[in-house]
């Protein structure tokens, strides 16, 4: 794994049509060429008919997307990485979402973008997975959440 590049932290975004970016999540990448990529891989993946593939080429990568409803969660791999994989390791983040928001939505993922990317961050770490099962995953986030929810209360108190 010496010098591989990460797998999915590269750029994991949600994209919304017509093409506005609802929230990016990138790694050693500067924050020009992040802008630069995601307007470029927004451009080419709107451009797409539903019936083409969702796997295409881009520069020295691979630009992986599935679409749920209106949303497009976009990933961008190394020409070497499994494209089946990572297509299912952006179900599982989407299963995620809804089982956490309930039938997520564009408006969850605007305000609830922490909470978004807290459970990215259960599922990924440095671009690779970390934790494949649901049931594991949304338990770690509820025990997150009941110990913010309570020092919030506790905050609030003071």
């Amino acid at each position: 794994m010496a010098g591989r590049s990460c797998l999915l932290h590269k750029l994991l975004g949600l994209l919304q049509f017509p093409g506005r970016t609802k929230g990016t999540s990138s790694a050693m990448v500067s924050l020009n060429e992040k802008t630069k990529i995601t307007n470029e891989a927004v451009t080419l993946i709107l451009a797409r008919k539903p019936s083409m593939c969702n796997i295409l080429e881009y520069k020295e990568q691979k630009l992986i997307y599935r679409r749920y409803a209106s949303l497009f969660f976009c990933a961008s791999v190394d020409f070497n990485d499994n494209e089946l994989i990572t297509l299912e390791i952006i179900h599982r983040y989407v299963q995620l979402l809804d089982e956490y928001f309930g039938n997520v939505c564009e408006l969850d993922i605007v305000y609830g973008m922490q909470d978004a990317y807290v459970i990215l961050d259960e599922v990924l770490v440095g671009g690779e997975l970390q934790e494949s099962s649901k049931k594991a995953v949304m338990s770690h986030i509820r025990k997150v959440k009941s110990r913010t929810d309570f020092s919030l209360q506790i905050n609030n108190k003071i």
